[in-house]
């Protein structure tokens, strides 16, 4: 266990920030804002207009994907000597497909205080407004360019119960689209939520391929921001647990409890502490004879 150190007033602040509208910033990360000694921005020109916006004078410095392995080291030394940073992303919460994953750790190595300041997030207001499950999703983040590891990675997907959630561009949301319809059958029901708190946001639902028809007739939807959202894979309804007694039997004769039991509740359905508990038992009961 390691205890955050203090003694010094130097912190980093992780401020969250408009994904669009400019009325959405909480107080609380204003007055972080204001009162920080420097701002760490991915874009300096995007982050002018939020500040301009409030009349916030406080100095900015470039920090983002190209630069990021340099201006972690040079910024945790700054925070190490007493400087107060917030770092902020182009829009939303930073490091979540954004840059601050490298500062953050340095940050942490050195025992100094990262304080989070939380806001929006665009998959998060995609979830809630897609009338998708949210009790369980999966975050990918930017799909891959290439088509061939788009569709790998949609594949290695299928089975994932939780709500899918990806970034995409407009420029390969048709495409994207075409390859969700390909590497999902029987079609999953999707949701893309475009430019999200924007003048011209919108949610579009159905098929990928119901959706790829209406962005053909309406071109202006691949314009701006993009959230995918892929309802996740039907779950197998459990077994009889007697059914999923005989499945573990059967495999415990030739692999470990652990593999077995993972082997199991997928063929069954059913839970893996419910037949890991199960497998003991088995187990036991064999010692005994």
């Amino acid at each position: 266990m390691s205890i955050t150190s203090k003694s010094l007033d130097g912190v980093l602040y992780i401020v969250a920030t408009p994904i669009g509208n400019l009325a959405d910033i909480s107080q609380r990360a204003l007055d972080i804002l204001k009162t920080v000694d420097l701002i760490a921005a991915e874009d300096t020109r995007q982050t002018t207009k939020l500040l301009q916006a409030y009349g916030i004078t406080t100095p900015m410095r470039a920090y983002h994907e190209h630069n990021e392995l340099k201006e972690a080291t040079i910024l945790a030394s700054l925070i190490a000597t007493g400087t107060k940073v917030a770092l902020v992303s182009d829009a939303g919460t930073p490091l979540i497909s954004d840059p601050g994953f490298r500062l953050v750790t340095k940050a942490r190595e050195l025992k100094l205080p990262v304080i989070p300041i939380p806001g929006p997030s665009a998959l998060i207001c995609a979830l809630a407004a897609s009338g998708l499950p949210s009790d369980r999703f999966l975050f990918i983040g930017f799909l891959p360019k290439n088509a061939t590891q788009r569709l790998a990675l949609f594949k290695s997907l299928e089975t994932e119960p939780g709500t899918l959630i990806f970034y995409e561009t407009g420029l390969r949301l048709k495409d994207t689209l075409l390859d969700l319809a390909t590497a999902f059958t029987p079609p999953r029901h999707t949701v893309i939520a475009r430019e999200l708190t924007k003048k011209y946001e919108t949610f579009l639902t159905g098929t990928p391929e119901q959706i790829v028809d209406f962005i053909i007739q309406d071109p202006i939807q691949t314009k701006g921001e993009h959230v995918l959202l892929v309802t996740g894979a039907k779950q197998k309804p459990a077994q009889d647990l007697e059914a999923a007694k005989r499945i573990l039997k059967i495999l415990l004769d030739e692999l470990p409890i652990n593999q077995a039991t993972k082997l199991a509740a997928r063929i069954s359905g059913n839970t893996r502490n419910t037949l890991y508990q199960l497998a003991l038992n088995l187990r036991q009961t064999q010692s005994d004879i």
